[in-house]
């Protein structure tokens, strides 16, 4: 195979890169349609309410209002992931701040606000729990009556953990607790619903998954799911926050069939923040026992997490955090036990990462204080401890590639850890540098929703030689179009230019689970490969004819076959025209499924989850200002085991990006709530990291080449996030001596820490 053209390795622009820069790509807010009505909602200001009466002439009386719709008026089935708990309108109850009460569609944005002061609703206040500890009290009433404020709990034990810490010549146990993050995507919830000639509802919107959203439209607005078409608008950001778990294409979608116009309801950013589900924050107490060499012996792990008023994706989140991280170390005893509680607060689910950044923030900063009590390099622990290629983990995960070492070594030699370890400590002033690493493991697709996690890719060549590609996975910015194109054109080999990914269509695109468990790269990449090579196929069988050759005796190279060593050749697109116009032809159109060989876990949480796993550390150096606590990362690199780096430039995209957002969960980000109400549900009191607070980020690849990943590819978007904030963390106690285990790490807490440290000295 010819490929010359190939982009496959090389840094490659995104396809999406130049309509969005000339402002020609689509985002849900800007779509319109003649007709169309603008929504806006009501919400709950109070955590924990009886919805007594609910009066809305007033707003119906309204010149250009065109619907004004309530609890009452939306359909009876109750929507969610696992837990089917939650109306598209609230009916009755509401259960916190922010939840949508009433919906309005007028002519205009503007009437559609005015509606919304002339709802008159009346309320009960009713008690409301805001604390895990509050929901676990077992006088606690339930937030949802008739139930425990319990959704969800896990325990399981592998080898005997008990064995484990007998023998261990070190054992210590702490506690930590991580807090909810904001997505902070550029683009809030967008959706545009309207009814068809068919009288079919379409919705075009921001999301993740085309075919999650349209099969939750249909359960929640008790249609069939032929009865509903989803299409992707282009989508600026998800990071978890765009699967499953927002109202806002429901309530789109009511309004639209209740109208029978076009609707589209835009979040502003307050109510972004109010609706979209944020991470889950979690209270971990880890204990490990070390053999004096640093060997984990026995692991055993409590969580309290909490989902806030409606569970939502948040059982799968805690799952991860309960025990992803076993098996990125080479152990037999592990023993966990999770529990997720209800509160009145608003609900937490899906985030980057997914789970793993909470327990792997415990266990990298665990590991730290472990290795420094018994003399040793927390680098080397992870090292000794790491999982490798052929190993089969504590849960049954079968590890086909694993660049953790060489991830951990190439981290650490960048900014040069072992060099900064030895030196003195010099103080610079108030000022004190320190430098810390963390290491990190995920997934790369994920066999826990159902018995499949495959994709299809139909591919499709035209008469003039252009290639079109049929996909359901999402592109949400981090470059799965790109991808696919890349994989077509290499296998087709043509340039990028004549190969063009179709917008997620659930009427036109094959079936796909959509853009989660950092799956694209490996399960839709691997069927593009299938279905560009039996495009190939196609394309050589017709030129053994037209050319008079065997198919053995052809190349394919550069939009020609060519028969080898002569100077006969056929265009594609002179081929693809010839492949219809004959007896019995055809346009070239074909399809591929790749599933993953893989296992669902079973009754005890046992099995090979995913295709492959990816790795990845992290080392940084801070400065802490003694006199105000504040933190600066002077320097972070992170290694990524991504397999084979297909567009390293996207990946180093990702891998930034990711860092950023680790260095706002650490240091910046919190969402603060009182009495259950969002106190700073905007980008001016919602601190994220800056320009200035953010160094020149530096990274690099580890390409492990992954039997299973397509040219040894592997998930390439999340693992990054991982290894930010416990990396963080153990640079400040390297610093300044005091361990932060409750993020963020604020200054008000390392000033605190340090205060308390001398009272002890004092007083020693």
């Amino acid at each position: 195979m010819n490929t010359s053209n190939s982009t496959l390795g090389r840094e490659t622009a995104q396809v999406t890169a130049l309509s969005k820069v000339l402002g020609r790509a689509q985002y849900a807010g800007d779509l319109k349609l003649p007709g169309m009505l603008h929504a806006k909602l009501l919400r709950s200001p109070y955590p924990h309410a009886r919805i007594v009466r609910i009066d809305i002439a007033a707003a119906r009386a309204l010149p250009g209002v065109k619907a004004v719709l309530t609890g009452a008026d939306a359909p009876r089935t109750p929507w969610g992931v696992s837990h089917k708990e939650r109306r598209i309108l609230a009916d009755g109850l509401v259960r916190f701040a922010g939840e949508e009460v009433a919906a309005v569609a007028a002519a205009t944005e503007e009437i559609a606000r005015d509606a919304l002061d002339l709802i008159e609703v009346e309320y009960e206040e009713l008690p409301a729990i805001l604390s895990p500890e509050e929901a676990l009290d077992e006088e606690a009433p339930g937030v949802h009556p008739g139930r425990g404020n319990i959704a969800h709990e896990i325990r399981f034990e592998r080898g005997d953990a008990d064995a484990g810490f007998a023998a261990a010549d070190l054992v210590h146990e702490a506690t930590y607790t991580t807090h909810a993050q904001y997505p902070g995507y550029l683009e809030p919830m967008a959706t545009l619903a309207s009814i068809d000639a068919d009288g079919r509802l379409l919705v075009q919107t921001s999301t993740q998954s085309v075919f999650l959203a349209r099969a939750r439209l249909a359960a929640a607005l008790e249609l069939p799911v032929s009865a509903i078409r989803v299409v992707q608008a282009t989508t600026g950001g998800g990071f978890g926050g765009k699967i499953v778990e927002d109202d806002n294409q429901l309530v789109a979608g009511l309004l639209a069939l209740r109208t029978g116009r076009p609707v589209r309801l835009v979040n502003n950013r307050l109510e972004d923040f109010l609706a979209c589900c944020s991470s889950v924050p979690e209270r971990i107490t880890l204990k490990l026992g070390m053999a004096r060499d640093g060997r984990i012996l026995a692991k055993q792990v409590h969580i309290v997490a909490e989902c806030g008023a409606y569970a939502g994706l948040s059982a799968e989140v805690m799952h991860v955090s309960a025990m992803r991280s076993d098996n990125m170390h080479r152990q037999g005893n592990v023993r966990s036990h999770a529990t997720l509680v209800y509160t009145n607060n608003p609900p937490h689910g899906a985030f980057r990462g997914f789970g793993g950044t909470q327990m792997l923030f415990a266990l990298n900063s665990h590991i730290h204080i472990m290795a420094e009590q018994l003399g040793l390099d927390p680098a080397e622990v992870h090292k000794l401890n790491a999982v490798q290629a052929g190993d089969v983990t504590v849960h049954g995960w079968k590890i086909g590639s694993a660049g953790l070492k060489e991830c951990i070594d190439q981290a650490t030699d960048a900014i040069d850890w072992r060099g900064k370890r030895a030196r003195p400590r010099q103080a610079l002033g108030a000022r004190r540098r320190g430098v810390g690493m963390a290491a990190a493991m995920h997934v790369s697709g994920n066999r826990t929703m159902g018995n499949w996690d495959g994709s299809t890719v139909v591919v499709r060549i035209h008469e003039d030689g252009q290639v079109l590609v049929l996909s359901g996975e999402c592109d949400m910015g981090q470059g799965a179009a790109t991808m696919l194109s890349q994989i077509v054109a290499h296998e087709l080999t043509l340039p990028l230019s004549q190969v063009r990914v179709a917008a997620p269509d659930t009427d036109s695109t094959p079936f796909a689970i959509g853009s989660l468990a950092s799956r694209v790269t490996m399960a839709a990449g691997n069927a593009a490969i299938g279905a560009a090579q039996a495009a190939r196929s196609k394309l050589l069988a017709l030129a053994a004819v037209v050319l008079e050759a065997q198919v053995d005796d052809l190349e394919l190279a550069d939009g020609q076959v060519r028969v080898r060593g002569t100077d006969r050749a056929a265009g594609m697109a002179e081929l693809a025209r010839q492949h219809i116009w004959r007896h019995g032809g055809e346009g070239i159109q074909v399809s591929h499924t790749w599933d993953a060989q893989t296992q669902m876990h079973d009754a005890q949480l046992h099995g090979n989850i995913a295709p492959a796993y990816s790795f990845a550390a992290q080392a940084v150096e801070v400065e802490v200002d003694t006199e105000t606590g504040q933190v600066l990362v002077l320097d972070s690199y992170v290694a990524d085991d991504c397999g084979k780096a297909l567009n390293p430039v996207a990946i180093h995209g990702q891998t930034n990006g990711a860092t950023v957002q680790a260095m706002g969960w650490a240091l910046y980000e919190q969402l603060h709530l009182e009495g259950g109400r969002l106190a700073n549900g905007n980008f001016a009191d919602y601190t994220m990291p800056t320009a200035d607070a953010v160094p020149l980020l530096r990274g690099g690849f580890v390409e492990s080449n992954d039997p299973n990943g397509p040219y040894g590819a592997k998930g390439a978007s999340e693992t990054a996030i991982l290894p930010g904030a416990p990396a963080i963390a153990n640079a400040v106690y390297d610093a300044i001596g005091v361990r932060i285990c409750d993020l963020p790490i604020t200054p008000e807490k390392i000033l605190a820490a340090l205060r308390a440290r001398a009272e002890e000295g004092r007083h020693a």
